[in-house]
């Protein structure tokens, strides 16, 4: 079993009280691409990194990691299609549409090649941006989410924590409209180990960013597009695994060595590692100990 070593006695801080501010030299710009147009946060300098969000965050979520990665890389930090200040098109929820977009923004950016930070639904968008263009991904770091219709999918949905990934349509909508905090706490404090560590500024911020017109219409559609995500991922295991090295991050609390077993099946070279005392909320939860293994599996020779 191949497993990243780290010590992470160092490492057991929580979430700070509030949102990080990326570095003052980090800008913003607004790329037009595939249909839509994505706000992304870029700076530093060096070897490109791009760095995907999930669902009830936004690229905020990685300005710790942006402020280590960028001493000596480049970092590119979309929010997602539909996702955060990123323009929400009627369509294109499905993760090989939204893995082109990638492909689209680093094209925009004259990045030939990057490594590759996932988390949650940025997962399934990184997975099929790397299937796409396998060529294009020098690593690739994947955390605390499962892949649709890859390994264990079918087992895992089977979960009734998961009954969100069904949770869509006018209906859903209306219950939640003006009650987005309240349906976004039940993320932050059922998937984390200790909810305090998901922070009130924090869930204010990610609250008022959702409840913007259209956001909760465009984050449901990307649980609507997960039986698409399953046939096209299928597809792209049948043409190949994934041949870069891939980093399986787990909360010990949440997918925790799941992740390693996901991965084998869509890649041939795997490390994992499990983050102690964290849930699925890992930069919240335990930001210095997640940053120190990314940071570790990036910096590897091999």
């Amino acid at each position: 079993m191949n497993k990243l070593n780290l010590d992470t006695t160092a490492f057991s801080q929580s979430a700070s009280a509030g949102i990080q501010p990326f570095p003052s030299d980090f800008h913003i710009q607004s790329v037009v691409t595939n249909g839509t147009a994505l706000h992304v946060r870029i700076g530093g300098h060096g070897a490109a990194v791009v760095l995907l969000h999930g669902y009830a965050e936004t690229g905020d979520m990685w300005a710790p990691l942006a402020a280590n990665l960028a001493r000596d890389h480049t970092v590119v930090v979309p929010d997602l299609r539909g996702m955060g200040l990123s323009s929400r098109p009627e369509g294109g929820y499905d993760k090989k549409t939204q893995g082109q977009d990638i492909a689209g923004l680093i094209d925009a950016l004259k990045i030939e090649t990057a490594d590759l930070v996932t988390h949650d639904i940025g997962n399934m968008v990184g997975y099929a941006f790397a299937a796409q263009n396998p060529e294009r991904v020098r690593r690739f770091v994947i955390m605390d989410a499962p892949l649709p219709g890859v390994g264990p999918w079918d087992d895992i949905v089977r979960s009734r924590a998961l009954w969100h990934f069904s949770f869509q349509g006018p209906d859903a909508e209306r219950l939640v409209a003006g009650r987005e905090r309240i349906y976004l706490d039940r993320f932050w404090n059922e998937f984390s180990a200790d909810p305090k560590n998901f922070s009130e500024a924090s869930r204010n911020h990610y609250a008022k960013l959702y409840a913007q017109p259209g956001a909760m219409h465009a984050g449901f559609n990307q649980f609507a597009a997960f039986d698409q995500d399953a046939l096209d991922n299928k597809a792209f295991v049948t043409k190949g695994k994934l041949t870069m090295p891939v980093l399986a991050v787990g909360g010990d609390k949440s997918f925790g060595p799941t992740m390693a077993v996901v991965m084998r099946a869509a890649a041939t070279d795997v490390a994992e590692f499990v983050v102690p005392n964290a849930g699925h909320w890992l930069m919240e939860e335990q930001p210095a100990a997640t940053v120190a293994a990314i940071r570790a599996f990036l910096d590897r020779k091999d």
